[in-house]
């Protein structure tokens, strides 16, 4: 990947002007107002608002006693929309296009951060240290280092930091997964997350494309590299959204819309740290595009006793086809199989079935709309117990979805009839095998061709979140330096937050 210098970025960019006097990092300062405005209302600033920041506004606006005062964001024709319908509602709100400056407000008691992901741990962190509560989106990190380093920010600064994982809120889900530990389906042999979402092809550019003049992207860059963007979609231009399909900025579908699956899985085993060993299954398919990221992937991590199994799927049941497949009826989701029936569901609850397929029992409830109250609850009472989500568990959940495309990214093509071989004595792992290479079939990939990218089997140090390295230079040596990132000057993960 190519990384700009100064100038070329400026003759690429047609932003350009505005940056260079934005260049200081943000400076710890001493926690202000312990409890925010516990007594009255509570000031929310929403940062990233192109997608699931405007959710945030709409959710922390109908919350009784907070007040959304002030809105962040580098694009200022996102900015313009979204002012404008405040204005319509007859509502006064600060803007910003700098971070730093909201974490400089002083009448801000906590920040919403719904950036892209490789934002979310620095903007975190800044947050802890200026003395605000922080919601922060899903995953919420870039990689393992830095999701470990906001958990020490919100420690040592205490401060209530929520993640973003919203049907840890789910009352079905709390329900269901209560009703399945206390034994009523027997012990659990394994559990299977499933992110079966369409994923179009982001098409092939001609190279690096301009940059909206709205956009400031030095600060969209942030930590990041600074590089041109190779993309270009009718949807989404050339820098918003298809982000998540490139290493410098995302981390696929699996830390995309499958980190809320991967939270439920482990909530389900009851895991609260990473597992013993991991790998990763899969490959980019079905087209040709500027994209790095799979669109099929299965990473395993071999929990002890049950294993967890992950499956992402972007393209469709078929060719020709828009609908998706489904295992056990279950699209986006999780299924827990267990000695005597399964759970399968996912959002809004599910349903228990014995191993015939004869449903038992519903769950249900209206989903994790809650997730934002609980936030702001939590943040009166000043007890991070009161957090649905608190960050040490979000920071887990999203170090799997890294875990596993570090595998990914460490391993190389391999013959399928040579997988098939290698997992046929762990039954989950061969039975998702096999059913995506039916998957690449019915979408005219000849399985036979096709070489799916297989990540070696890391073993982890989970104390430690690292890897197990024996020697030097061995696979897990490598994987270990893909734990934390290179950052770009002033926008640093500090090592002493």
């Amino acid at each position: 990947m190519k990384t700009w210098s100064r100038k070329e970025f400026l003759k690429v960019s047609l932003a350009g002007g505005t940056t260079a006097l934005l260049t200081r990092p943000y400076r710890a300062v001493a926690a202000i107002s312990p409890g925010g405005s516990p007594n009255g209302d509570i000031r929310v600033a929403i940062v990233g608002f192109n997608g699931k920041g405007r959710e945030h506004i709409n959710s922390f606006r109908q919350i009784p006693g907070v007040k959304v005062a002030a809105l962040c964001d580098v694009d200022q024709a996102v900015m313009a929309r979204e002012i404008q319908e405040f204005e319509l509602r007859g509502e006064k709100v600060a803007s910003y296009t700098d971070y730093r400056r909201v974490l400089d407000d002083a009448s801000i008691d906590a920040v919403v951060i719904a950036t892209p992901n490789h934002w979310h741990s620095l903007m975190g962190i800044w947050g802890c240290q200026a003395g605000k509560d922080v919601y922060l989106e899903k995953p919420v990190s870039h990689n393992v280092w830095e999701g470990r380093k906001v958990v020490e920010a919100a420690k040592k600064y205490k401060r209530i930091v929520q993640t973003g994982t919203q049907s840890r809120s789910d009352a079905a889900l709390q329900e269901a997964f209560a009703y399945i530990k206390e034994g009523n389906l027997g012990q659990i042999q394994w559990v299977r997350g499933l992110c079966y979402k369409p994923r179009e092809s982001i098409g092939r550019t001609s190279g690096p494309q301009p940059v909206p003049a709205t956009i400031d992207y030095d600060l969209w860059t942030g930590p990041a590299a600074l590089v041109a963007p190779c993309r270009n979609t009718p949807k989404w231009g050339t820098v918003h959204y298809d982000w998540h399909w490139f290493w410098n900025y995302g981390g696929g579908d699996i830390a995309n819309q499958g980190i809320h699956e991967m939270d439920m899985c482990r909530w389900a085993l009851g895991q609260e740290g990473l597992p013993p060993t991991a790998m990763s299954i899969g490959g980019r398919f079905g087209y040709d595009d500027d994209a790095e990221t799979p669109n099929t992937q299965i990473a395993v991590f071999n929990y002890e006793p049950a294993p967890l199994i992950f499956e992402v799927r972007g393209l469709p049941r078929k060719s020709g086809e828009r609908a998706m497949d489904a295992y056990r009826g279950i699209r986006i989701g999780l299924v827990i199989q267990c000695e005597g029936g399964y759970f399968a569901g996912g959002a809004g609850g599910g349903g228990v079935y014995d191993n015939a397929g004869g449903k038992l029992r519903q769950f249900s409830s209206p989903g994790g709309g809650e997730h934002q109250a609980n936030f702001i609850a939590a943040m009166r009472s000043r007890k991070t117990s009161d957090l649905a989500a608190p960050i040490a568990g979000g920071h887990i959940s999203s170090a799997l979805c890294h875990i596993g495309n570090i595998s990914h990214r460490l391993g190389k093509e391999t013959a399928n009839a040579a997988i098939r071989e290698a997992v046929r004595s762990h039954e989950p792992t061969c039975d998702s095998h096999l059913r995506m290479l039916e998957h690449l079939q019915a979408n005219g990939v000849d399985p036979d061709a096709a070489a799916p990218i297989v990540g070696p089997l890391l073993e982890l140090d989970a104390g430690r979140e690292s890897f197990a390295s024996k020697e030097k230079y061995d696979l897990s040596y490598w994987a270990n330096t893909m734990l934390r990132r290179e950052y770009r000057k002033p926008f640093v993960v500090p090592e002493d937050v």
